[in-house]
């Protein structure tokens, strides 16, 4: 099993890069981590999640789903993450 914290960095690094009114897909840190081989980075969905999730109550970033913010204890199906703005 990949180190959390270490699935919790690229999550922050990759969604900085990316810019502050964009957004990244899950899919990309589990590439990043993974490799490009489905094998290796679909197991890593879940763990990104599980990171997501918890980034967000430590207001590092926002969980979006159809361009909104999503409830990060209620929201289910396809989500982006953006890094948290000093105003969010």
């Amino acid at each position: 099993m990949m180190d959390l914290e270490r699935i919790a960095t690229a999550i922050v690094d990759l969604a900085t890069k990316r810019g502050a009114d964009k957004t990244i897909c899950p899919s990309e840190v589990a590439r990043h981590l993974g490799g490009q081989d489905e094998a290796a980075w679909r197991p890593l969905m879940d763990p990104i999640r599980e990171q997501a999730v918890r980034l967000v109550g430590e207001g590092t970033i926002v969980i979006k789903q159809g361009g909104e913010r999503a409830d990060p204890k209620a929201f289910s199906g396809i989500y982006r993450i953006a890094i948290a703005k000093k105003t969010d």
